[in-house]
């Protein structure tokens, strides 16, 4: 029996925590506090349990976004697919036994499969009543960047990411907080020459979704895990086999996937204005750099944390 995809795994949330686990809001928080519907983005795209993968890829590549809601005939949600489950299941983790006994590695025969094998089951969800910090400490607490919202009738309603929370309470360029004071400092990267395969499973092994690329000690470029699901949605992955085997395609050097622009940003500037680079240059994360050196990298969750909860340096 195959699982359903695990949930995302739960990052450093616990440096903004107080001593009973419940996250320590800043003042900011409650002052811009309202129910979910106010935030909540309704334009969205859905599925259906019986929508083949490759659809969902597809979807998400010309939609540029990283999940999709999966829901039945009645609206009701019956799941969630991320960009990182699509990852998961061409070849970065647990779910890639699915395409190796089932469909022999086929690609064609395994971008047939349904929504339903590889949605995360009984996702975290907010209603439209709840509270926006209701809703911050979930995800703050389970380390997702993605809520379905639903309606009184418990129908999809609509969704809310880390992008839209960070513009929501981003407000000013000042926030107090520097970018040094929230960033990853222990950055994953992988060599140019790795190939998609190695991309897909270091992302699901480590629970990252963008891996900065390398060359000679020198960032060369970035992968996320939506450009792995671009490569399949945009049809590039056919293009990388002549016999069907998805190990052929797998083999394409990650240089030939990733996005060659990277952003950089350095350790003093404020998450603010960190905030208002990343909304203009439609990116989820910035690379921290000094004197050519990468000291870590900073991310939409990062921002949001450091906006909206205390530090104790504010």
């Amino acid at each position: 029996m195959y699982r359903p995809a695990p949930k995302p795994r739960r990052v450093e949330g616990y440096r903004w925590l107080r001593s009973d686990g419940t996250p320590n809001f800043s003042d900011h928080v409650y002052r811009r506090e309202g129910e979910v519907a106010r935030i909540a983005k309704t334009d969205l795209k859905t599925a259906s349990p019986t929508t083949p993968i490759l659809e969902l890829a597809e979807s998400m590549t010309y939609n540029n976004i990283r999940s999709i809601p999966i829901v039945n005939s009645k609206l009701e949600l019956e799941g969630l697919v991320l960009a990182t489950s699509i990852v998961n299941y061409i070849g970065g983790g647990e779910l890639y036994n699915i395409v190796v006994e089932r469909h022999g590695k086929n690609i064609y025969s395994a971008l047939r499969e349904p929504a339903s094998t590889i949605m995360i089951r009984n996702p975290i969800v907010a209603k439209i009543t709840d509270k926006i910090t209701k809703v911050l400490e979930k995800m703050i607490l389970e380390g997702i960047g993605v809520v379905p919202v639903l309606d009184e009738e418990d129908k999809i309603y609509g969704i809310i990411t880390e992008r839209d929370l960070v513009e929501y309470f981003a407000e000013k360029e000042e926030v107090g907080v520097s970018v040094s004071e929230v960033m990853s400092k222990e950055v994953i990267t992988i060599n140019r020459e790795a190939t998609v395969k190695k991309a897909a499973e270091t992302m699901i092994k480590l629970g990252f979704r963008r891996l900065p690329v390398v060359e000679e000690e020198k960032i060369a470029g970035m992968v996320t895990a939506k450009d792995i699901v671009r490569f399949i949605g945009s049809h590039e992955v056919f293009k990388k086999t002549t016999t069907g085997n998805i190990e052929e395609a797998l083999s394409t050097p990650i240089v030939e996937v990733m996005n060659k622009f990277v952003y950089t940003i350095p350790p003093t500037t404020d998450i603010g204005e960190a905030a208002k680079q990343m909304m203009e240059k439609g990116v989820s994360s910035l690379l921290v750099v000094e004197d050519e050196r990468l000291l870590g990298i900073v991310t939409e969750r990062d921002i949001l944390y450091g906006i909206l909860v205390k530090t104790g340096k504010r």
